[in-house]
């Protein structure tokens, strides 16, 4: 018996290995893959065809439609430029945003913060100096303006002002023609926004920087306050002379009335001030404040806001002023009082105060006497235009400071906002960090050339003295020495650190180049750092707020009780070390023009910078510290003008007039000299404590009827052949006759 699977043919495969079991199934699936890429690939190719077809249809399309609008001969040009136009167009609104860009940072926080603050200020003997702030609360709006201010000041200042967005181009164009017409700068294209936004926003240097953030502020302005409001800032915030600030007060120190009450005359006079109030300030120059206020008057009838005969009564009868002795604020120094004033008390709930700071006007008056008489008598020669100082007391009282030499034409201070290179008078920072690591002025080290990476300092002469002291490296004001420390010895962060500990606040560079003085400072910051050597080695913790009260007499800040504790920055034996040297600089180094009279000590570093841009004195008593800076705001180069020179010449007529009739201080690590005998001494006033505040009198001083009495006799006297002889003046000594020769070889 068979089974069913015998009658079966033997047809079927026979089972394979395994191996042939996976070769039979890829036999069986490579068409199938095969066929799975062709129709990819033919996928690919028709979409691709198709897409391309497709596109140059379209484009074919587009083109026929833009055929019906294009243009030919003159059109085309037309349409070429405003295409370019387009095109340039889009790319300066990208470069305009980022010229904005810094503009707007400085509309960050609080801009108008001023308006929080009234503030009165006293000097340190509690005399009335100036104000500062106003409250918008009691400034007058413009509605209650008398006409004919508002009207003289748009009609002098911006005729167009309620027709542009704060930048007129029709007036700027007009200004630009009658220049060029007149070979020189006789009419202004400013709009009174612009100038707005300088006051609030900006300093007056004469940058392109400067320039265009005024006009991208101005715009600002007019997109975000109204033309009233416009208005009445500018009005409230100009400086208008004799230390006021806004046309309310200076209608007030002029007139002695309230602004609401001025005539067409005193509208003009006050109109004119904008433009140059020191020039034309009525109680300074009574008939060119009264010539301007004529031009003003002028400007009402062409510009149409006015006719001839109703100004006529004005131009007979000019505005007349209240007498007053002729007073100099100490400006500069009230608007960085101002700053310090916004800064401590923005806590403090009452913003209506009374300041008493550290200024001692008979200072302040002495050390603008040595500015501007060192520039009337040498200024041109040396090719030199401004110069600023800063003299602060052995505590860090700042007793005096000139931001420059006419505030009434230059507001920007360049005592505590310009940024100079210092030159050598840096190196004292280098100086001091070698001897705190335990070098002394006998110290010796190689005078030779010397290549720091790829910069290879040089001496002011090309010359080298091989191994020299410390002592003679500073006194002589050598290069290669200071690097040489800095490089081999001390490195950078170093003297930044120590620099910074002193008191400096301006930002250094850590740059290879700084022991030379490359890193901008400010002249404030020299004072402040110079200052610790006579305080032995102390912070010198400038300030120049005493008190801060309100009007019911209650004292909200005092120095001596808020502020922290000096600490110590130098040990003893460096600060000794450092004066010694540094006292040796006005005797056989570069500053011989520094040496003071009446054998009064004194020590500093003289610093000059590339091309002669920068001089700088930097000196010392045991009593005061004064750092001098002359050059140019433009940063051109003056005429070979050394530190040893100019700045030298006002440091000694400044501390001549401080050290007389004073108990002198030593210098610590120094011996005073041998004292005089006391028939030759002269009386001496008590020095006081810094601690203590001084009894409220005025010293140095005169009040104004004393004042105008003694010109009052010495006008009478000048008549009277028998007195004319010249009284010395105390304190006033012959300055050196410039030698440049010689001044090349200081540094």
């Amino acid at each position: 018996m068979t089974s069913p699977s015998d009658d079966i043919p033997d047809t079927a495969p026979r089972p394979a290995t395994p191996d042939g079991m996976v070769s039979v199934s890829r036999q069986a699936e490579l068409p199938k893959k095969r066929h799975i890429l062709l129709r990819i690939d033919a996928f690919i190719d028709s979409t691709v065809w198709h897409t391309g077809f497709r596109l140059a249809e379209w484009w074919e399309d587009i083109t026929i439609f833009f055929r019906r609008f294009r243009v030919r001969g003159w059109k085309r040009v037309v349409f070429e430029l405003l295409g370019e136009g387009m095109t340039w167009g889009t790319v300066g609104a990208v470069l305009l945003l980022a010229l904005a860009l810094p503009a707007f940072q400085e509309t960050k926080g609080n801009w108008l913060a001023q308006s929080d603050f009234a503030v009165t200020f006293l000097d340190r003997y509690g005399n009335e100096i100036g104000h500062r702030g106003i409250i918008h609360e009691d400034s007058v709006p413009v509605d209650e303006l008398p006409d004919t201010l508002v009207k003289a000041v748009l009609a002098t200042e911006d005729r167009r002002f309620f027709d542009h967005w704060g930048i007129d181009f029709l007036g700027l164009t007009r200004a630009m023609t009658v220049n060029a017409r007149a070979g020189g700068v006789v009419q202004g294209g400013s709009t009174l926004t612009q100038q707005l936004a300088k006051n609030l926003f900006l300093s007056n240097e004469r940058t392109f920087e400067r320039k265009i953030k005024e006009a991208f502020l101005s715009v600002w302005l007019e997109c975000n306050l109204s033309k009233k409001e416009i208005l009445r800032l500018y009005l409230d915030r100009a400086y208008m002379g004799g230390g006021t600030f806004g046309a309310a007060a200076a209608s007030q120190f002029y007139f002695g009335k309230a602004i609401t009450d001025i005539n067409l005359a005193e509208s003009a006079m006050l109109a004119g001030l904008f433009k140059a109030p020191a020039r034309y300030a009525p109680h300074v120059n009574l008939p060119a404040a009264r010539a301007r206020a004529n031009e003003v008057l002028t400007n009402l009838v062409q510009g149409g806001l006015m006719t001839e005969g109703q100004v006529v009564a004005a131009r007979l009868h000019p505005a007349s002023v209240v007498d007053r002795a002729e007073v100099t604020a100490p400006d500069f120094f009230l608007d960085w009082a101002f700053d310090e004033v916004q800064r401590i008390a923005a806590p403090f709930a009452q913003h209506s105060l009374v300041v008493r700071t550290t200024i001692d006007m008979g200072l302040q008056q002495a050390a603008e006497d040595a500015i501007e008489s060192s520039l009337r008598q040498y200024g041109e020669s040396y090719r030199v235009k401004q110069g600023a100082l800063v003299m602060i007391e052995n505590g860090g009282a700042v007793r005096a400071m000139v931001g420059g030499r006419d505030y009434g034409e230059s507001q920007f201070n360049r005592a505590t906002k310009a940024l100079r290179q210092p030159g050598s008078s840096f190196k004292a920072y280098t100086y001091a960090a070698a001897m705190e690591k335990g070098m002394t002025p006998e110290t010796t080290i190689s005078d030779a050339p010397i290549t720091w990476g790829r910069w290879s300092p040089q001496n002011y002469g090309r010359s080298y003295s091989g191994k020299v002291t410390l002592l003679s490296a500073i006194a002589r004001s050598i290069n290669t020495v200071p690097v040489r420390l800095a490089k081999d010895t001390l490195g950078i962060p170093r003297i930044v650190e120590l620099a910074k500990a002193f008191g400096v606040e301006t930002p250094i560079r850590p740059d290879k180049t700084i022991p030379l003085g490359t890193s901008e400072l400010t002249v404030m910051d020299q004072a402040t750092g110079y200052a610790v050597f006579p305080a032995g080695g102390m912070q010198a913790r400038r300030h120049g707020l005493s008190q801060i009260l309100n009007y019911d007499g209650d004292v909200l800040y005092d120095f001596n009780r808020d502020a922290p504790p000096a600490q110590r920055v130098l040990s003893e034996k460096a600060t000794a070390s450092m004066n010694y040297m540094l006292t040796q600089i006005p005797i056989i180094g570069t500053a011989r023009k520094a040496a003071l009279d009446n054998g009064v000590v004194a020590g500093g570093k003289t610093g000059t910078t590339q091309s002669y841009r920068d001089a700088w004195f930097v000196g010392f008593t045991g009593d005061y510290t004064a750092a001098v800076w002359f050059g140019n705001d433009d940063y051109t180069s003056t005429n070979n003008m050394t530190g040893g020179s100019l700045p030298a010449i006002a440091f000694k007529r400044l501390m001549d007039y401080a050290e007389t009739g004073i108990d002198h201080r030593p210098i610590p690590g120094i011996a005073p000299p041998p004292a005089p005998s006391k028939k030759d001494k002269p009386p001496s006033v008590a020095k006081t404590d810094e601690n203590t505040l001084p009894p409220l009198v005025r010293p140095r001083m005169l009040s104004g009827d004393v004042t105008r009495l003694l010109k009052a006799l010495g006008t009478r006297f000048e008549t009277t052949p028998s007195l004319e002889s010249t009284p010395s003046v105390p304190g006033k000594v012959a300055s050196a006759t410039p030698d440049p020769a010689r001044d090349a070889a200081s540094n």
